[in-house]
């Protein structure tokens, strides 16, 4: 029996701590403007139109301006948790906060792939 409640108590706690994880996440809003300062290190890979990785794969880096804000917050999720495999881009989302992440998305959402102002696409 008291096997049966402790695990019912375990459950509960996980489960109210997932909910305040979620909870967390999802207080997180984006400031485009702030993102445009965080992009620098993005640029050298993601802002040159057609470049191509030779590590650890030849890989096609998308130009991300335009993109899709929750897209990309996802994406740099799945390189933090290891969920995407890319050692470079890991190593980056790593390396970021959840602001920072959504920052980067708000910003690379408010461009456009053809915006004149966009240096950093």
């Amino acid at each position: 029996m008291k096997k049966i409640v402790g695990r019912h108590v375990v459950f509960g706690a996980l489960t109210v701590l997932a909910g305040f994880a979620v909870t967390a996440h999802a207080d997180v809003v984006g400031n485009a403007k702030a993102g445009q300062a965080k992009v620098a290190m993005c640029i050298g890979c993601h802002g040159i139109p057609d470049y191509r990785t030779a590590y650890p794969e030849v890989y096609h880096v998308p130009i991300l301006g335009g993109q899709n804000a929750q897209y990309i917050m996802n994406a740099l999720h799945g390189y933090k948790k290891g969920d995407r495999h890319f050692e470079t881009m890991h190593a980056i989302a790593a390396s970021l906060t959840e602001q920072d992440i959504a920052d980067i998305a708000a910003y690379y959402a408010s461009q456009t792939v053809t915006s004149k102002n966009n240096p950093e696409k």
